[in-house]
């Protein structure tokens, strides 16, 4: 068994590997050109924060959910044995506050 091909065999071999190499060339002259290069990047930064963001917002949520267990029963009302202490510090904190910048401007 012998290869014995053509010289129209071995051209059109020829032919088709060029083209070949000349779509894998373009293809990573696409891949290296600056603005492949940049939207890459940008993606991949929008990626990431997307994830941190969702990461943040299951934190948060969670958090909120937490609190608000403590502040209200599981029927929807509040629970005064714990919203009222909380409620006077706050009124305590503010009234500090108003006193604090009365005395700075008097």
């Amino acid at each position: 068994m012998s290869d014995a091909r053509t010289p129209a065999q071995i051209e059109a071999d020829i032919v088709r590997r060029r083209e070949q190499l000349a779509v894998t060339l373009d293809e990573i002259g696409v891949r290296v050109h600056p603005k492949t290069i940049m939207g890459d990047a940008k993606a991949k930064v929008a990626s990431t924060i997307d994830h941190t963001a969702g990461r943040a917002f299951v934190a948060v949520n969670r958090a909120v959910s937490e609190v608000k267990a403590r502040f209200v029963s599981e029927d929807g009302a509040p629970r005064l044995e714990r919203v009222v202490p909380v409620a006077l510090l706050a009124v305590g904190v503010v009234g500090l506050v108003a006193v604090s910048a009365r005395r700075r401007r008097g």
